[in-house]
């Protein structure tokens, strides 16, 4: 006989009041977690996925949240079955942390700032296990090399800020697993790092899954991490269950329009489009191939037409040092005007330093810089500011990178008056309208503030922003980095519309080697800051001479 699955949600229904309004996020979904499963639950971010997680744990603040139906039966290991939703306070406390455990998105935010990373997972051991501090100590530093961290001691010691991303990620997996629970909720845990890192904190969960028996409820936006990864796989949109399936049904015939497009608005590593496909083609049961590919020959020809002309930028020889510390070593190359360079490469691999050290935000060690055959690192302040018109950035992080204090439309003003452009504020505004709908939004944003955008729109806000000025070379970096797959398909495709209708050249910068290979003529691979490897786009991906890039190539999600 069958045994009843771990978890089992039945009708549940969440809602959050807001002025008055409620609007419901969770829309009476259903679904069950069996005993050793890993079930993916797939969807855009505002698709409810991590609301129903947070409600298994009962952590959704009341008020504003508010579970107006539903059941969440939990039949754990010692036989006993309770609804979580009747559960009180004290009750849950035994079953967070002890039973049911969670791996938040952001583990900069999940880990207290002024605790050491050891002092965190005793805590929740002496909570739970009633240990002492010496037992305790011994048995965080065991999780710390069973989740695979480098030098245990010392990290037991480290505050949160002194690890990288990856590191830090495994401490909130190694204080998750810390009690042994029978589920492991684990929040989008791969979605800011690395797809190197990612390959391994994915291998690694999958091994702790298999040495502790344990269920994992894995939350994520992007379903090509989910395709080597889990048993079955929830999609969800807009509150509710669309399409719930074996891994292996839902990649091969998925049913649902938006499943089809989730799995297909990622760049495709094995052909080149003209246009990415979106999930909103799907749903207005648009043909997306009708876009086209691009094939060898077409691009052969474009690439005579870029690379006959001269370079729009020379780097020669650029370093840079802070302290003892060397970010940049000696990295040369050349933008073509109307190319896009792709740079590609880990935190930490020195592609963002290039990146400012070209636009003079930080001084160079060495080198030099041509910018239309001008050497930029040696004008003075004056002259730096009437280039900053012609080069532009735009941040990964939108929201920190736009003034919460100012509305969108003077802030995308403010530039244009600043270098002088057009007549008066009159034909600004007209101008900065004009940008609005170019980049996808409407003249009525204009007065909107930052935090009434999506992450999606406020990264188009800073697309018009760099745009106001007339630039002509635009370097963006990881800008779609923080971006679900859908969105990113949408800007993506912008960014190249607004290549051609205003004549640009892109340094484009990013850890995603699907996304640089689709936006790039040519790639540069980066390492400890050099570069490891430069080339043709779908050279470097098809014939990758460095070991390095191999590696990068091999931690693709479905490469």
């Amino acid at each position: 006989m069958e045994s009843p699955p771990l978890l089992e949600i039945s009708d549940l229904t969440v809602g959050f009041t807001s002025d008055a309004e409620e609007l419901t996020v969770v829309d009476h979904i259903s679904y069950t977690l069996n005993k050793s499963e890993t079930l993916a639950v797939v969807g855009e971010s505002g698709s409810g996925k991590t609301v129903s997680a947070l409600a298994v744990l009962k952590l959704i603040p009341s008020p504003p949240g508010n579970i107006s139906s539903g059941k969440i039966i939990f039949r754990s290991r010692d036989g006993g079955e309770v609804d979580i939703l009747r559960l009180d306070d004290r009750q849950m406390q035994k079953i967070r942390g002890r039973s049911i455990s969670m791996i938040f998105q952001e583990p900069m935010t999940s880990l207290n700032p002024v605790f050491t990373c050891g002092d965190q997972v005793m805590e929740s051991l002496r909570v739970h296990l009633d240990l002492t501090g010496k037992q305790a100590r011994e048995r965080v530093l065991e999780l710390f090399r069973e989740v695979l961290l480098p030098r245990p001691e010392s990290i037991f010691k480290s505050y949160p800020h002194q690890l990288s991303g990856g590191q830090k990620q495994r401490v909130m997996i190694a204080m998750a697993i810390s009690c042994n629970p029978e589920i492991l909720i684990a929040d989008e845990p791969t979605t800011a790092l690395d797809v190197t890192v990612q390959k391994t904190i994915l291998e690694l969960m999958k091994g702790l899954q298999v040495s502790r028996n344990m269920s994992i409820l894995f939350i994520t936006h992007d379903l090509g991490i989910v395709a080597g990864f889990a048993d079955r796989v929830l999609v969800m949109n807009k509150g509710r269950l669309v399409e719930e399936g074996t891994v292996s049904r839902i990649f091969k015939n998925p049913e649902q329009p938006y499943t089809r497009g989730l799995l297909a608005c990622r760049p495709p590593l094995n052909a080149r489009l003209n246009r990415l496909p979106t999930i909103e083609n799907y749903l207005l049961n648009e043909n997306p191939a009708s876009a086209g590919f691009i094939t060898p020959e077409q691009r052969r020809e474009t690439h005579e037409r870029l690379y006959s002309r001269e370079p729009v930028l020379k780097v020669e020889n650029i370093s840079k040092q802070f302290g003892n510390y060397t970010a940049l070593e000696k990295a040369s190359f050349l933008v073509y005007p109307g190319e896009t360079l792709g740079i590609v490469g880990e935190s930490g691999s020195g592609k963002t330093t290039l990146a400012r050290v070209v636009l003079e935000l930080i001084p160079a060690t060495t080198g030099k810089i041509f910018y239309k055959d001008q050497d930029i690192t040696r004008l003075t302040a004056q002259n730096l500011k009437k280039l900053r018109k012609e080069l532009q950035i735009i941040f990964q992080d939108p929201y920190s990178s736009l003034n919460p204090r100012i509305a969108i439309g003077p802030a995308i003003l403010e530039p244009m008056k600043v270098h002088r452009l057009h007549q008066n504020d009159k034909q600004r505004k007209e101008c900065v309208m004009d940008l609005l709908q170019k980049v996808g939004l409407k003249p009525e944003h204009f007065y909107r503030y930052p935090h009434e955008f999506s992450g999606g729109q406020r990264q188009r806000v800073c697309i018009a922003r760099a745009l106001a000025v007339e630039p002509s070379l635009v370097i963006c970096d990881e800008s779609v980095s923080a971006l679900d797959v859908s969105i990113q398909a949408q800007v993506l495709n912008l960014l190249n519309d607004l290549k051609k209708d205003f004549g640009l050249t892109y340094i484009f910068i990013s850890h995603d080697l699907s996304v640089v290979k689709f936006m790039s003529d040519r790639l540069i691979v980066m390492k400890s800051g050099r570069i490891e490897e430069m080339g043709e786009a779908d050279e470097v991906y098809a014939h990758p001479k460095s070991e390095y890039t191999r590696a990068l190539l091999e931690a693709v999600p479905g490469g």
